[in-house]
């Protein structure tokens, strides 16, 4: 095993940020349960440990906490957030509710450096995200930074090696966070930047053998990264025991049954079955315009095809997945923590409770750019690693309202002039993801002197590294008018184009 941080989840969506901050500087991290026995932690032995945040208060009833003997293990702690205020209450500080609670950017002023701080600018702007805050120190402890709100912004036992911070120093937003999470690996840990994706490839190879044994898996393939990693892996852990099925839907992007087949065919040796089953998915959304409805459905009927392709295929034992972290975040609090539900996601809140076959998800624990760094190590081509995003539901949740084949057949073909044009002009690697999305509004339009009444169609495209933030690309304006000019001039049923600057958060990137 390599030298390990042990991040203790309490819920926070941003604790796998956390976890990847530590992965991005070569040191091996674990995300584990708050309430995590000390028996486990020790078996495994960490150089350090994390607190992550987390929307409760410590003063709430059942408030989660790690079991106190952590801080006899004679390790280095980092509290973040929610962590600071807990381990500053369970050492014998004291923690209240802020006068001003504390949420988005501030000023950071630094009092004194020690080991965590050290080489940073006396100001900094950090995200802040909290309503309690500490107001006194446990014994031992000294003050490191302040902001407007809080005189304990980080504190510091440095005769324990006791770290707290009350902002977030692992989402981007955070000036120099990355340099503080490093301080904590590298000053205070020594850990040595000894891991990497090919440790992990190992890792979760090993992982697979150990779990699947010689049972048979079933992964269904899309031809996205996700599910064309999540292949490419699985197939190196246990061969032809992996049969990949492609199911094509009905909500699928203009010739993308025929693109997966060539693409599985060149990078991803195994065996691909391809299911048609557009009438089945369609029939089952008639007249269904809630998105959730619309997810929970597609869910539903993605494993109920399985089920079928099980009966044909024999005895098989494991459902395989391309799910990423993001998709967990945003679907279901992750070991039972409080984290809040943000939406559905096809390869987490739409399976039903009782599933037939088990659960692989081998990039549970990943985010977007790690998994195509995982791709290279499986030796992948760039072509296939760098498309963007497509989500599970695909169309159906691009298509806003009610699903038609003629709708859909007016977003593919709008969809399909978009990517055309951003990979002309060069910017579709500059972009985390770029779509259109149908509109359930018609507009007035004239066309050679005669009056319209056709569809919507909004372009969206984001740039992100992580898909947890996202901000609005700023297109050029040669671009915008040539994509408009084409879906409007091309697309049958579309007359009105529309640009969407709206940025994550508050914003989804996806409109459903």
């Amino acid at each position: 095993m390599p030298q390990t941080i042990i991040v203790l989840d309490f819920g926070s969506q941003y604790t796998q940020v956390i976890a990847r901050r530590i992965r991005e500087a070569n040191v091996y991290s674990k995300v584990l349960p708050f309430n995590t026995g000390i028996n486990q932690i020790k078996k495994i032995n960490p150089v350090g440990i994390v607190l992550s945040g987390g929307p409760a208060s410590v003063h709430s009833k059942g408030a989660p906490k790690p079991k106190k003997e952590i801080f006899n293990l004679g390790i280095p702690i980092l509290g973040i957030c929610y962590g600071l205020q807990l381990m500053g209450s369970m050492l014998g500080g004291e923690v209240k509710k802020s006068q001003l609670r504390e949420y988005g950017r501030g000023k950071l002023t630094i009092l004194k450096k020690g080991l965590l701080l050290k080489n940073l600018p006396k100001q900094l702007t950090v995200w802040n995200s909290h309503g309690d805050c500490l107001v006194s120190l446990p014994k031992g402890f000294k003050t490191l930074a302040k902001t407007e709100n809080s005189n304990y912004a980080s504190i510091e036992n440095s005769d324990k090696k006791f770290y707290g911070i009350q902002f977030h120093p692992e989402v981007e937003h955070s000036e120099k966070g990355v340099e503080i999470i490093r301080n904590f690996l590298f000053t205070v840990c020594k850990c040595k930047a000894d891991w990497g994706m090919d440790d992990f490839t190992i890792s979760a190879v090993n992982e697979i053998k150990s779990k699947v044994g010689a049972k048979k898996v079933i992964l269904g393939l899309s031809g996205g990264v996700d599910s064309s990693v999540a292949a490419a892996l699985i197939h190196r852990a246990i061969g032809n025991q992996l049969t990949c099925i492609f199911v094509d839907n009905g909500l699928l992007r203009l010739n993308e049954r025929e693109q997966v087949k060539e693409l599985f065919k060149q990078h991803i040796p195994g065996k691909l079955k391809v299911v048609l089953a557009g009438n089945l998915f369609l029939s089952k959304l008639k007249g269904v315009t809630d998105p959730e409805k619309k997810r929970k459905i597609i869910g539903k009927t993605f494993i109920e095809v399985f089920d079928a392709e099980v009966k044909k295929l024999g005895k098989v034992d494991y459902l395989a997945q391309g799910t990423l972290y993001p998709d967990v975040i945003e679907s279901v609090p992750i070991e039972g923590n409080p984290a809040s539900l943000i939406k559905s996601h096809h390869n987490v809140g739409g399976l039903p409770k009782k599933m037939k076959l088990a659960l692989l998800e081998p990039l549970r624990e990943l985010f977007k750019d790690e998994v195509r760094n995982l791709g290279r190590s499986l030796g992948l081509s760039e072509y296939v690693l760098m498309r963007h995003p497509f989500p599970g539901p695909g169309l159906g949740v691009r298509v806003i309202g009610s699903l038609t084949s003629k709708n859909l057949k007016v977003l593919r073909e709008a969809d399909a002039i978009f990517i055309d044009e951003l990979n002309s002009s060069g910017w579709y690697h500059k972009l985390w993801q770029a779509f259109c999305v149908f509109l359930p509004v018609k507009s007035v339009g004239v066309m050679g002197d005669e009056r319209t009444y056709e569809n919507v169609i909004s372009l969206r495209a984001v740039t992100s590294s992580d898909a947890m933030t996202a901000d609005w690309a700023q297109l050029p304006d040669k671009l915008l008018r040539k994509v408009s000019n084409r879906i409007i001039n091309e697309v049958k049923g579309a007359n009105r184009v529309v640009y969407d600057i709206s940025s994550k958060p508050p914003s989804t990137i996806e409109w459903e």
